[in-house]
């Protein structure tokens, strides 16, 4: 027999509206009535859809059923939502979004490691904006919200789809970014690494949303999972592959993942002053090359006058010779 989640629904259902007017804030600003009753629609149907297959399990809800709850025909849940799975895995378009902002071209320049970071623990703060400040903070209710996604093969499957789909959109992003091919090796590799901090990311909510865990805690917990990944992926798997061959323990693993980190900013630094050296190199041969060009023309102008002053010498000999022409055979005596 199932358990019966009916009792957490109204936890689980306000989380999800939290998130979701979170992320709505800046769109509600331009957003037409058209587009508010869609958008409200298709949180209802979520929504809906959600707590009946809480209720009873995924496999056990007909989209009928769920089209029945929402009063409305099963041809406009498919008009909202492509496929069943779809009803509670909705954050695609959301996340696909935040990853084409913040890896694609025009985003800010930070590596694609710490700019998924910061998205995530954007989202980390709309996840746990809904228990700050009460004094009911039951986070066990995220456990059970992805224990249904965990026990249900077709979520799953459909989950592992999805962060395929959003390796690829961070795969193009960063790839337009940087004028590859997308389907290069290195875009490829990258995006698959920054998508997996999204998986580091569900997993330790998962793993620390206890029933004695509080949201700060809890937000604490996973943001240090999250951050360690992500020095590994900054840093390079070798840092890894040195604590694997070693088998030292975790300890060792912080220490590598350390002096690497301290060795790439070296390499940073070292990076930047080659590149001001270049610089400072162009600049002067620059200079050079103008003062020669300067020296040059100042040779050729001073040649060139005294040419010229050297032609009117020679015209006024011969001009002294001509006259000197003229008075001899003037005074010549004649016959």
């Amino acid at each position: 027999m199932k358990e019966n989640n009916r009792d957490h629904w109204p936890d689980i259902l306000d989380w999800r509206q939290a998130v979701r007017e979170h992320l709505q804030d800046a769109l509600q600003e331009d957003e037409g009535l058209r587009e508010r009753k869609k958008r409200l629609m298709r949180q209802q149907i979520s929504d809906t859809a959600t707590s009946m297959f809480l209720d009873r399990g995924f496999d056990d809800v007909r989209i009928t059923e769920v089209a029945t709850a929402c009063n409305v025909s099963e041809k406009t849940i498919y008009n909202y939502f492509a496929t069943k799975e779809s009803l509670i895995l909705d954050r695609e378009e959301d996340m696909a979004s935040a990853i084409r902002r913040t890896l694609g071209p025009g985003a800010a320049k930070i590596s694609p490691v710490a700019a998924t970071v910061e998205v995530l623990k954007a989202q980390m703060d709309d996840l746990f904006s809904h228990w700050e400040g009460t004094e009911h903070q039951d986070m066990s209710m995220i456990r059970r919200f992805v224990d249904l996604i965990e026990r249900t093969p077709a979520l799953r499957t459909a989950q592992v789809d999805m962060m395929d789909r959003l390796a690829q959109i961070a795969a193009e992003s960063m790839a337009a970014r940087a004028g590859v091919d997308p389907e290069d090796p290195e875009p490829q590799i990258a995006a698959n690494a920054l998508v997996g901090l999204w998986r580091i990311f569900f997993r330790a909510v998962v793993k620390y949303s206890g029933e004695e865990s509080t949201a700060s805690q809890v937000r604490a917990a996973v943001l240090d999972e999250v951050e360690r990944a992500a020095r590994l992926i900054d840093t390079g798997l070798w840092s890894f592959g040195m604590a694997v061959q070693g088998a030292n323990g975790r300890e060792q693993l912080r220490v590598a993942a350390e002096a690497s980190n301290e060795a790439r900013r070296q390499v940073v630094t070292a990076i930047k002053e080659a590149r001001s050296a270049w610089h400072q190199m162009k600049q002067d041969l620059h200079q050079q090359v103008h003062e020669e060009r300067d020296s040059y023309r100042n040779a050729q102008y001073t040649r060139a006058q005294q040419m010229k002053e050297t032609a009117q010498i020679k015209k006024r000999e011969v001009q002294q010779a001509r006259q000197k022409i003229r008075e001899e055979f003037r005074n010549r005596p004649t016959r």
